[in-house]
């Protein structure tokens, strides 16, 4: 396997204005990460990364979770912001804390207007609460249903009921088989679509899978959004090409270029086989498959500001 550096450098080529000017390593090993270079690509002003988690033993998990990290937290973030060069953030709320957002609402209070957040809610949250989490910060609910956890598909349509009238959007976690068998719920919702890790396509089926065409055609209708993010979950080749999963990027960007960013998934909570990944390497995988640097500035920049509102 060629290294990391090598490879980046050949497949960005001669862009130039790809290369930072910064040191090659960063001052400190950003934890749950993998490497210590910084990413050949500069990240431009206002770079958001879309989708990010703290974990917090401070703030109880749910009964029920499934899957409880070690602690990752606000200061450890700053380092992997620090080594890439990003300014904005959206802080997601992980299925460790069920319903409870006061991890999500704390860090977002730190983090303040450079970030936005993503709550997790069931049918008996309060029109009371939904707003006191607009205010804060918040912009759209998730639904996670990679893993059992607070939320289910029948919650889907009423809860995309009530916050449409918040301007947020939902964002939706589920494995690609799952999002083709409930394509007609997912079409006819009043909302825009967040879907989380490229839509969580199963590999080596990729582009050929039903979910795929499912995405695409929301895309195109300006009804979704996906996120390159968690390119290391479904991939079958790995690092450091991630090709199967740069086949699916590409494909979702040449297809609607607008509606495509990228995020980090940082502190990568399901790593999947290939281990612990390396951010600086995804960040510049990302910039590699977009085409220019005009479709770089809408991934990075313009795409997140304007469905996040920043």
């Amino acid at each position: 396997m060629i290294g990391r550096r090598k490879f980046v450098a050949g497949a960005l080529g001669g862009v130039a204005v790809l290369y930072s000017g910064l040191d090659a390593r960063s001052e400190e090993a950003v934890p749950f990460s993998a490497g210590g270079e910084r990413p050949k690509f500069k990240a431009p002003p206002n770079t958001c990364d879309a989708h990010f988690h703290i974990y917090d033993s401070r703030f109880p998990a749910a009964p029920n979770a499934s899957l409880i990290p070690p602690d990752a937290s606000l200061e450890a973030y700053s380092k992997l912001r620090d080594r890439l060069g990003f300014e904005r953030s959206v802080i997601v709320l992980p299925s460790t804390y069920g319903t409870d957002n006061s991890s999500m609402l704390s860090a977002l209070g730190t983090l303040g207007a450079r970030a936005r957040g993503i709550a997790v809610v069931d049918t008996s949250v309060t029109d009371e609460t939904l707003k006191q989490l607009d205010k804060a910060g918040v912009r759209g609910i998730r639904f996670n249903l990679g893993r059992a956890g607070a939320t289910t598909v029948d919650m889907i349509e009423p809860l995309s009921r009530r916050v449409a009238g918040l301007g947020w959007h939902i964002q939706l976690h589920m494995q690609g088989d799952d999002i083709a068998a409930n394509a007609d719920l997912l079409k006819r919702l009043p909302v825009t679509i967040v879907f989380d890790h490229l839509g969580r396509i199963p590999q080596p089926a990729g582009t050929g899978h039903p979910a795929f065409a499912l995405i695409v055609a929301m895309l195109e209708k300006g009804k979704a959004y996906v996120k390159l993010s968690s390119i290391y979950q479904d991939t079958k080749v790995g690092p450091p090409s991630y090709e199967d999963m740069g086949v699916l990027a590409r494909a979702y960007l040449k297809t609607a270029p607008d509606r495509v960013f990228w995020a980090s998934d940082w502190p990568h909570p399901s790593p999947g086989k290939f281990g612990k990944p390396d951010d600086a390497l995804l960040m510049d995988l990302c910039a590699q498959w977009a085409s220019d640097d005009a479709m770089r500035q809408k991934i990075f920049v313009d795409n997140a500001a304007k469905l996040y509102g920043f």
